[in-house]
């Protein structure tokens, strides 16, 4: 058999009758199954398999049956090998429990399986994606009632559950896909148009098509095709156009990332390449992407060029504030341990609170549904706005960032300039340090007490320490934060500082020292 990877004038092809192979007969021993901060992945085979998905969704079965949770659940995936493959599976794993599915027709949004909870067409979903991660991974989410990921209760259980099933797999109840459509257990609705009526209440669609914006999206090969040109042809966004249709599971086409992987990530420059390349040319005013299950954004512009997601969050945060009188003056801002201060300035200038949480979206929806923030995002390039989804929604950041540039006749760059003028400039960076198994233990083990007696870093009073999720020091314009690495030999070093590059690097060196990281070389 062909070798599964290989590598070609700067694109890399890998094979996809290896890993579906893999995926159908794996090689033992199995990986369990272990949900992060948004569901279970892993590598085809060994990691991620026909018997995962089973055990997965044999799990859930388990949870609804004992927690009496009635209801069709919404089976779908993205645009992945084996996503289609996977979602037959847990739609018929699901049925013969006596479980009602409605199973997407084709590759459907992370946001859009949000959208059909919140509007009560389904109870829960399952979702087969491996978000922007290379394309021989792939992975399972679980969405319950709430729309939102699956809180830590609830992915231990399904855990527990699971990996009885890949030790046993005769607890697992299986029938046809065309035994449970018969049976009137697996259904099919429409799942693109209610979600863009839906999404038109909350973007200004008119304000884009009559702005005359020339607008270029690429939808990096994924779910989110059909909902652009559906946009365009049924929506009137004809100054939308999709620049790449192509649907390939092994995405071949998109330029090696930094590490030479493909990874199909709408914030990195280097995937974004021949959408910038079409950018630069001037072909287009604005340019957008989002990853293959649609959760993640990139936008940029001729002055901008890409733009990063924590500028990104600034600009629409602050659009929100002054564009949507009819939103409650008490709305503030939901952001991850890890996003830029810049927000936090932006809102006490309007009077707004500022909700910091630990890295994963599924902190933000219980604000989400109690209707706290008008804006929740992390620099990773996550969003979602008030009275939106409790999910992460690339589609809806693409088109406000768009609806910012179509009302305001300015660049995105010229936004973000008045901002800083404004409220100050923030020098941001994260960086990897490689981090042995000692000093990662030691980081995730810190706690605020640890390190109490330290009274600043580079020439500023520490005025808080937060040990939540890594460990995170403030000053009065600055702040240094460490998280460890999980699955790699790194640790993630964090850093921002409203006092220049200089003040950066120094809080980078020393912030490091404190955490055990020697990053001399890496500033």
């Amino acid at each position: 058999m062909a070798h599964p990877m290989a590598g070609k004038k700067g694109l890399q092809v890998i094979n996809p009758y290896y890993f579906q192979q893999e995926f159908h007969a794996p090689p033992l021993p199995l990986a369990g199954v272990k949900f992060g901060t948004s569901g279970h992945r892993g590598r085809l085979g060994s990691g991620f398999s026909e018997r995962h998905a089973e055990a997965i969704a044999q799990a859930v079965a388990r949870m609804h049956e004992e927690r009496g949770i009635k209801g069709p659940i919404l089976v779908g995936g993205d645009t992945r090998l084996v996503s289609r493959a996977t979602s037959v599976i847990c739609a018929e794993v699901l049925a013969a429990n006596g479980f009602s599915v409605i199973l997407a027709d084709g590759p459907l949004p992370t946001p859009v399986f949000s959208s059909e909870i919140l509007a009560g067409t389904a109870v829960a979903s399952l979702n087969g994606t491996a978000s922007h991660n290379p394309p021989q991974d792939m992975g399972l989410k679980y969405n319950p009632s709430h729309g939102g990921p699956a809180e830590t209760e609830v992915t231990g259980l399904i855990e527990a559950y699971a990996k009885e099933c890949l030790a046993d797999p005769g607890r697992i109840r299986r029938i046809p896909l065309k035994t449970a459509e018969s049976q009137g257990l697996v259904l099919h609705r429409d799942l693109i148009r209610p979600y863009l009526e839906r999404l038109s209440r909350i973007v200004d669609l008119v304000c884009i098509k009559e702005s005359g914006l020339r607008i270029g999206i690429h939808p990096l090969g994924g779910a989110s095709i059909r909902y652009y040109e559906t946009l365009r042809e049924e929506f009137g966004l004809e100054n939308l156009e999709i620049v790449d249709t192509t649907l390939d599971p092994t995405f071949g086409f998109i330029p090696l990332d930094h590490d030479g992987q493909i990874r199909m990530d709408p914030s990195s420059v280097y995937p974004m390449r021949p959408l910038l390349d079409l950018l630069e040319k001037g072909k287009y005013d604005f340019v957008g992407a989002s990853d293959p299950d649609a959760d993640r954004f990139g936008v940029a512009t001729r002055e901008a060029g890409l733009l990063s997601p924590n500028h990104a969050l600034s600009i629409v945060f602050h659009y929100l504030l002054n564009h949507r009188p009819a939103w409650p003056e008490s709305l503030g801002v939901g952001r991850t341990i890890g996003t830029t201060h810049l927000v936090d300035r932006i809102a006490a200038a309007h009077g707004r609170p500022v909700d910091e949480v630990n890295v994963g979206f599924k902190y933000y929806v219980q604000g989400l549904r109690e209707d706290r923030y008008a804006l929740a995002g992390e620099e990773s390039a996550g969003l979602s706005v008030y009275r939106w989804v409790t999910e992460k929604d690339g589609i809806l950041a693409v088109l406000l960032l768009a609806e910012v540039m179509a009302r305001s006749g300015k660049d995105l760059s010229s936004i973000y300039k008045e901002l800083i003028s404004r409220y100050g400039e923030p020098f941001y960076r994260r960086i990897d340090v490689p981090a042995d198994e000692k000093t990662r233990s030691k980081i995730k083990s810190m706690k605020a007490s640890d390190i109490s007696g330290i009274q600043s870093l580079v020439g500023e009073e520490i005025v808080r320490i937060r040990d939540t999720d890594g460990i995170k020091i403030y000053t009065e314009n600055a702040w240094v934060l460490a998280r460890p690495s999980g699955t790699e030999p790194i640790a993630k070093l964090y850093a921002e500082t409203f006092r220049g590059p200089d003040h950066l690097r120094q809080i980078l060196i020393e912030g490091g020292e404190l955490f055990g990281l020697e990053t001399r070389s890496l500033v």
